[in-house]
């Protein structure tokens, strides 16, 4: 039988990606964000929200896609990873998603500019649409969680 699974969906660019609810710490508006030197490009800095210094790394840059300007839709979507809590800038976090896992194939080699070992699967949805998963510990490498920790300290 099918399981379900909730999702987050956020957008970058015209694709729409999915993040698994239970892995989604909180959805804030773009805030000031401190940069740290020494750093690889797509992380911008850290934030201080509540108190907690969080790293915020830009998926768009991550990704290799090409970087744009946060706009008034942008969020910065805090995850856990490992035991650290990371922001990502995405372009928009639009809904909440029921998915079947039945509608879940593995990711071709590349979707959108984005390589399949970030992506943990393509989810077909409605008409044309798909969804496509993210691979949190593959967006999150234990060699940039540990560099990531380092800027938190």
């Amino acid at each position: 039988m099918a399981e379900e699974m909730k999702v987050i969906v956020f957008a970058l660019g015209r694709e729409e990606y999915g993040i698994e609810v239970d892995k989604v710490r909180t959805i804030e508006r773009m805030m000031p964000i401190t940069r740290v030197p020494k750093t690889p490009d797509f992380v911008k800095g850290v934030i201080n929200l509540r108190g907690v210094v969080i790293p915020v790394i830009d998926l768009r840059g991550r990704f290799g896609l090409e970087e744009t300007e946060p706009g008034d839709n942008s969020r910065i979507i805090i995850v856990a990873a490992a035991d650290l809590e990371v922001g990502f800038i995405v372009d928009s976090a639009n809904d909440v998603m029921d998915l079947m896992s039945d509608t879940i194939e593995n990711p071709p080699e590349v979707v959108g500019g984005v390589k399949a070992k970030y992506l943990s699967g393509v989810a077909k949805l409605d008409g044309n649409r798909l969804l496509i998963l993210l691979n949190l510990a593959e967006v999150l490498n234990r060699s940039e969680i540990i560099q990531l920790e380092r800027v938190v300290e």
